[in-house]
């Protein structure tokens, strides 16, 4: 998106951020994704909290594949987790021992993991991957809007004349935190709202302002503010619900020392407090690791991205212990996200690369607590070229929320997420008994996946055994790139025999991925010349 028109869009949001002074808080009147969750086809009061990860988080120093630790020593030998100290999710599966809070979280049940997830031809720009994240395009499809912004401008065209009204008295979305996400950006307005920092919070909540320098010009910006305070529409409705509730967790660190436990501290209260604001967008920074990622000296425990990890975890951990406390847990799942990951091998200078794929973080009552899909296949020797590949697009991830949270209709999310090619699968990232009533979770490996010979040379047999429906077959550079697209069709129930033809592919490794519905597989296949 272009300055001026960044600035045209953006300026009902950017109210907030000046007013507000601590912490950036955005309520979206008008989001893309903001607008897909308010106004679903089911009355409901769940609330889905977005936790965005700045800067390209290292998914393999994050979700530890337990099986692989060999390959994983080979190409990070400076800054590899000691294997005894990774926290076991399973006997194959681990999480850096910085996030106890998130395994006791896995243990008790509110807390998924959702393996390798990403999108083909993956993109290694910050700028670039964040708007194909947030605006759920193609890599090759540049929207304007946001994958929630778009459902709004749907079900409000004129927003926002007209609001707030009696029956939408409440802010549709609402963004904490020095980022403004583009999530909730509509076609010509942004629907909702931004605090741009905690203490911006707490001032709306008292009638402060900033303080501006003592100077005529600073006069003069005080006045301002206050008058565009006293002008804020939803200033009196986001007092009201925060004057209902008080935080009560315990385990919340002290102001200032973690600003995503401020943020969530803040949604906790306004939801507790009644506020029907469906879409809450927070946000920490720092994840872009190319240097110093573990410190030169003492355990790779530490450092940088072990500290990012630890605020993630503390944050999230104290944010569901004070949704219990104020009994309004089932109400609230949150799901973490970042533009991309990281390469598998490390970098000279004890850091990591931008990658493709990345694992992330579903969390709450609602949650389907597992391990979707299967750990990532590491060549034994990689290069500084070798991506982990996809195996869950990020936009069957974002479709199977709003299809299970909200009850967005399936002719919508075709509309919402829009693409090249089929629907996108169903993820069950929520549990089956909050869907239906019913008890169970669904299965997502591949039965009987196996590709030979292994290496090949002029083509090789990919086996799996198929259910009886709709089943992609793709093969992916080790940058992540689709290089071959083996099936994308229906295909009858029972064991599949497809022929993968190889002799027009460079010598090297690949990954052949299969998928149908749920269930998700990945195989590395080395070429031979």
């Amino acid at each position: 998106m272009k300055r001026r028109d960044f600035l045209q869009t953006t300026a009902a949001a950017s109210v907030l951020p000046v007013l507000m002074g601590g912490f950036p808080v955005g309520a979206y009147g008008f989001s893309p994704e903001l607008a897909a969750l308010t106004n679903a086809a089911v009355d409901t009061d769940h609330v889905l909290v977005l936790i965005q990860l700045n800067g390209g988080n290292d998914g393999l120093n994050m979700i530890i594949p337990l099986d692989q630790y060999s390959a994983l020593m080979n190409a990070r030998p400076d800054i590899v987790l000691p294997q005894n100290e990774v926290l076991k999710l399973s006997d194959l599966t681990g999480i850096h021992p910085a996030m106890a809070g998130l395994k006791n979280l896995f243990d008790k049940g509110q807390v998924g993991v959702v393996q390798s997830v990403g999108y083909p031809n993956p993109n290694f720009s910050h700028f670039r991957a964040t708007d194909i994240w947030t605006s759920a395009s193609d890599s090759n499809v540049t929207l304007t809007t946001g994958w929630l912004g778009r459902y709004l401008d749907g079900e409000y065209p004129n927003f926002p004349t007209g609001y707030p009204s009696t029956q939408s008295p409440d802010p549709l979305a609402i963004s904490i935190g020095s980022v403004v996400s583009n999530c909730v950006q509509g076609p010509t307005v942004n629907m909702g709202m931004a605090i741009a920092s905690t203490a911006s919070f707490y001032q709306l909540l008292s009638g402060g302002v900033d303080t501006a320098p003592n100077t005529p010009a600073g006069h003069e910006l005080t006045f301002i503010r206050q008058v565009v305070q006293q002008t804020q529409v939803y200033t009196s409705v986001i007092q009201k619900a925060a004057g209902k509730a008080k935080n009560l967790s315990a385990l919340y660190p002290a102001a200032g020392q973690n600003s995503l436990a401020d943020q969530l501290k803040i949604v906790a209260q306004l939801v507790a407090g009644g506020l029907q604001t469906r879409i809450y967008v927070c946000n920490l920074g720092g994840f872009d690791t190319h240097a110093s990622q573990v410190p030169t000296t003492g355990s790779t425990t530490t450092g940088t991205h072990a500290t990012l990890l630890g605020k993630v975890s503390q944050a999230i951990a104290a944010f569901e212990d004070d949704l219990r406390l104020l009994n309004v847990q089932d109400r609230v799942v949150g799901m973490t996200f970042s533009e991309f990951g990281r390469r598998i091998k490390a970098n000279s200078g004890r850091g990591t690369d931008h990658g493709a794929a990345a694992p992330l973080f579903v969390f709450g009552t609602a949650v389907n607590p597992r391990i979707h899909g299967t750990n990532p296949i590491l060549p034994q020797n990689a290069t500084v070229n070798d991506n982990i590949p996809m195996q869950f697009d990020f936009r069957a991830i974002y479709g199977s929320i709003l299809k299970d949270w909200f009850g967005v209709s399936e002719a919508m999310l075709n509309e919402l997420l829009p693409h090249n090619g089929p629907s996108f699968p169903y993820v069950p990232v929520l549990r089956t008994s909050v869907v239906t009533g019913a008890v169970g979770a669904a299965e997502v490996n591949i039965a009987g996946f196996s590709v030979y010979p292994n290496p090949a040379r002029d083509q090789a047999t990919i086996e799996f055994e198929a259910e009886g429906g709709h089943v992609q077959v793709l093969v992916f550079d080790t940058m992540g790139r689709e290089v071959q697209r083996v099936a994308d069709r229906v295909l009858p129930r029972g064991k599949q025999r497809l022929r993968l033809e190889v002799n027009g592919l460079a010598a090297g490794s690949y990954y052949c991925h299969v998928q149908e519905g749920s269930r998700v597989s990945s195989r590395l296949v080395v070429v031979l010349n």
